[in-house]
């Protein structure tokens, strides 16, 4: 006996199925790449973006310390604390180690030379344009004070 399909049910309109599950993969291997984006620029400004995490940066310059000690400094529960110390140890900026029950942070290799390096670049850019802006600037006030004598 077969069943029959409702009106507007997928199984209805073969054509909504696959535009459908093709749009879930779509979805899904966005979600992917955005996860499990490479470390690189990406991932340790998107680290960096965050103002707990460079907290836990500040303190972890001073001295290694574990997640409950972060925890506690931060006063947020060991899973957010945890969830924070993942995001800045896949962008390489902190190393953890288990010793029996306690995760100790400390400061991972990187020195953020690329990084430091894309925003010297950038920060050339803009201090170029906005010494251009300046003198834009300079030139409006001028060519006002001139017109406003004239009348």
């Amino acid at each position: 006996m077969r069943r029959r399909a409702r009106r507007g049910s997928w199984a209805f309109e073969g054509r909504r199925a696959p535009a459908l599950a093709s749009r879930q993969a779509a979805c899904y291997t966005l979600y992917q790449m955005v996860k499990c984006s490479p470390a690189g620029l990406d991932a340790s400004f998107g680290a960096l973006s965050d103002a707990t995490r460079r907290g836990v940066l500040e303190l972890l310059g001073h001295s290694d310390a574990s997640i409950t000690d972060l925890a506690d400094k931060f006063e947020m529960t060991l899973a957010g604390m945890m969830k924070h110390v993942s995001v800045l140890e896949q962008a390489g900026l902190v190393t953890t180690e288990k010793v029996g029950r306690v995760r100790t942070c400390k400061l991972g290799s990187r020195r953020l030379e690329e990084e430091t390096a894309w925003l010297e670049r950038h920060r050339n850019l803009w201090e170029s344009r906005f010494d251009e802006l300046d003198k834009v600037v300079e030139q409006l006030k001028l060519k006002e004070k001139t017109n406003g004598r004239k009348k």
